[in-house]
C-alpha cells in the first residue's frame, strides 16, 4: 500500500496522551516499519509538512487546536532477549520491556516500574530515570533514523550524549530512536520482585492518581542555585536527593502552589512538580498554569524553572 493511502486525517490525539487534553492531528501514520518511517519522511518533504513523533504520549503537552503536521505514532515494540540483553523496539512499552527483563531474571529497569505509558525510545530520548538510576546506565547501542539522509545508523553510549534529562535525539532534531540494546545483568528472581514492589509502592505514595506527565520540571544543580540564591542553596543543603539535584517540586511546594487550580488543572496536593487534569483541563490553561509556577519561584527564589515536558504541535 501506497503511504499516502496509509496516512489518516485529523484523528484525535487525546486518547494517545496521559494529560487527556489536546486537538487533533491534521495528519496520523503508524508506524511500525522503517520502509514506512523513510517513505512518510519524504511524504512529510513532498507536502512541506513538518513530522511530530508520537511515543507513549507520557511526556507531551498538545494544544488545543491540535496539530498542523503529521503525527507520527512508533508502534515498532517488538522485544527480544538476547543473553543479557533485551533488543526493543522505540515503540515499546517500557512497562513491557520490565515483565520480559524480570521473566528472564534479568535485572536493571526495576526503577521504571510504574511510570505510566512510557516508550523505549521516549524513554532513551528523554534521559529517563529514577530513585538514582536512568536509561542512560543500560543502553548499550542504539539504531537510529538520519532524517537528513533517511538512512539507519547505529550509535554507541557514548555517541547518544546522555546529559540528566536529554539526549543528542532530544537537543538535535536529526535522529529519531528507531531501536536500542539494553544491558541488563542477572539477579535472583525475588530480588527484582522486591525492587519493582519498592517502586510501585514509592509512586503509589507520593504521586497523583489523576491523569497527568509525571514531573513537570526539572530539578536543579545545586551549583546553579548557589550562583542565583546563595542564601537559598544555604537553606536547602541538606536536601539534596541521590541523583545530586534538589527537587523543583520542594521550591514549588515553598511557594505555597500545591493545589493552586486554573481551570480545569491543579498543582497536585501529593506532589508539587505534577499538575493534573482534574477532568475537563485545556492545554491552554496547562501552560497558564506553568507559565504562573515558573514567575512565583522567580520571583521568590531568583530561580528560572526549565520544563522537562514537550510541547507538541505548538507553533
Amino acid at each position: 500500500m501506497n503511504i499516502k493511502d496509509k496516512i489518516q486525517k485529523d484523528i484525535a490525539l487525546k486518547p494517545f496522551t496521559t494529560w487527556q487534553v489536546g486537538g487533533a492531528a491534521k495528519y496520523y501514520l503508524e508506524i511500525k516499519s522503517k520502509d514506512d518511517l523513510s517513505a512518510a519522511y519524504f511524504w512529510a518533504k513532498d507536502k512541506q509538512k513538518k513530522i511530530y513523533i508520537l511515543g507513549g504520549g507520557s511526556n507531551i503537552l498538545v494544544p488545543d487546536n491540535g496539530v498542523d503536521g503529521l503525527v507520527l505514532r512508533m508502534l515498532n515494540d517488538k522485544i527480544e532477549v538476547k543473553g543479557e540483553r533485551l533488543e526493543c523496539g522505540a515503540g515499546a512499552g517500557l512497562s513491557s520491556a520490565i515483565i520480559k527483563a524480570t521473566g528472564n531474571n534479568l535485572s536493571g529497569l526495576e526503577w521504571a516500574s510504574g511510570i505510566p505509558r512510557a516508550t523505549i525510545g521516549g524513554s532513551i530520548r528523554g534521559n529517563a530515570g529514577a530513585f538514582g538510576q536512568r536509561m542512560a546506565d543500560l543502553v548499550e547501542t542504539i539504531e537510529a533514523f538520519y532524517i537528513k539522509t533517511k538512512k539507519f545508523i547505529v550509535f554507541s553510549n557514548r555517541d547518544c550524549k546522555f546529559i540528566y534529562r536529554s539526549s543528542v535525539f532530544k537537543e538535535k532534531a536529526d535522529y529519531l530512536v528507531w531501536s536500542a540494546t539494553l544491558r541488563l545483568h542477572k539477579e535472583k528472581p525475588e530480588t527484582i520482585r522486591a525492587r519493582i514492589e519498592e517502586s510501585l509502592s514509592h509512586r503509589v505514595r507520593r504521586y497523583p492518581k489523576l491523569p497527568g506527565v509525571g514531573s513537570i520540571f526539572k530539578n536543579l544543580d545545586p551549583l546553579d542555585i548557589e550562583k542565583g540564591n546563595p542564601m537559598l542553596m544555604n537553606e536547602l543543603k541538606d536536601k539534596i536527593g541521590r541523583t545530586g539535584k534538589i527537587s523543583a517540586g520542594l521550591l514549588i511546594d515553598m511557594c505555597g502552589l500545591k493545589g493552586k487550580t486554573i481551570g480545569g488543572v491543579k498543582v497536585s496536593l501529593e506532589h508539587a512538580n505534577h499538575l493534573v487534569n482534574t477532568g475537563h483541563a485545556r492545554a491552554e490553561e496547562i501552560v497558564m498554569l506553568i507559565s504562573y509556577i515558573k514567575q512565583q519561584v522567580r520571583d521568590k527564589f531568583a530561580i528560572e524553572l526549565q520544563e522537562e515536558i514537550q510541547y507538541f504541535g505548538f507553533e
